[in-house]
């Protein structure tokens, strides 16, 4: 009798310690975003603060823009990913593929026109002014350039960085910005070709992830980025660095979410993209150097450290549907004439 009762409490006990966990995976809950990159815009933080807020899950992912629609492509049939965060341009492509559900979040009705589609199928949660994202102390003594000129002289040889305009969502919009500023259009790329055939005349370093961390350590002394991670750099790391919005002039680019099609987590992720739209949401964005799609005010105490808005004069807005409907002949030229 005692074996018995002994084999039961073993029993008993085994279930009850193998419930608990199955108790807690089913309370958990997680999502899956495609280009979420920790390094990028202070995702990092962002999900972390998801995790504290809403008790979701969301792993990093550092994929850049072609490569989260690529992938979102690939698994058409069973998708993974619940929700991608894209530039402008890969979400007007994305929503143009069918790979993106027409859905509002709560405050759609809030993000002005322009920086959202009307059907809901890409918004705008932040965006950026491009320019250069400099390491002063890896210049070792070299000025810093002010202009996308400078960038040709024979001084910066090897030190400046893009990336890859064919897949990455900010090289893309890099080219477009040096186009525009060098007196091109959406129907004539030829400044933007002939500008990067020179730089990698000059040794440029073209990459194909974020390469925040690559600056930052001085491997690439001048990148071709955004405001955002520049001033997040030269505030929150060890060593100088600075923005610098090229004389010439340049562009500012939105960051859009999307719900995937046949989103595995649905209403997780619409929790997810209704609280990026939050005013806390779009308040950290603005702590994060990245101006709101929401039109909220920013904190002195953040506005003070951008460039005065006398430099931001000089960045243009830019009809991003056009682009992106320009995007294929540009990239097919640039593999052509420049890779």
């Amino acid at each position: 009798m005692k074996r018995r009762l002994l084999s039961f409490g073993l029993a008993a006990a085994v279930s009850l310690f193998t419930l608990v966990p199955v108790q807690a995976q089913a309370q958990a809950q997680s999502a899956i975003c495609y280009n979420c990159p920790p390094e990028w815009a202070n995702w990092g933080a962002m999900l972390k603060q998801i995790k504290a807020d809403l008790n979701i899950s969301i792993p990093g992912d550092n994929k850049n823009s072609g490569q989260a629609i690529a992938q979102i492509i690939a698994e058409r049939a069973s998708p993974v990913a619940d929700i991608a965060y894209l530039g402008v341009n890969a979400g007007i492509s994305a929503a143009g593929q069918d790979l993106v559900e027409a859905w509002k979040p709560e405050r759609f009705a809030e993000i002005p026109d322009g920086l959202k589609d009307k059907d809901g199928r890409w918004w705008a949660v932040h965006q950026g002014t491009l320019g250069l994202f400099v390491n002063v102390d890896a210049l070792d003594g070299k000025p810093v350039p002010a202009c996308w000129a400078d960038l040709k002289k024979p001084e910066y040889k090897g030190l400046v960085g893009y990336l890859d305009p064919t897949s990455a969502a900010v090289g893309f919009g890099s080219a477009v910005a040096i186009n525009t500023a060098l007196g091109g259009s959406l129907d004539n790329f030829d400044p933007a070709i002939a500008y990067l055939k020179a730089l990698a005349g000059n040794g440029a370093i073209v990459t194909k992830q974020t390469s925040y961390a690559r600056t930052v350590s001085g491997e690439i002394p001048i990148l071709m980025d955004y405001d955002f991670n520049a001033y997040r750099a030269k505030y929150s790391e060890d060593g100088k660095f600075e923005f610098v919005l090229p004389c010439e002039g340049s562009v500012s680019f939105p960051y859009v979410m999307t719900l995937v099609k046949g989103a595995p987590h649905r209403e997780t992720a619409k929790k997810v993209l209704n609280y990026l739209l939050s005013d806390k949401g779009q308040l950290f964005w603005s702590s994060a150097y990245l101006r709101p799609a929401l039109p909220v005010e920013l904190p002195a105490e953040v506005a003070k450290r951008f460039l005065p808005q006398s430099e931001y004069a000089r960045a243009v807005a830019i009809d991003w549907a056009a682009a992106q409907a320009a995007q294929t002949a540009f990239s097919q030229r640039y593999l052509k004439e420049v890779r």
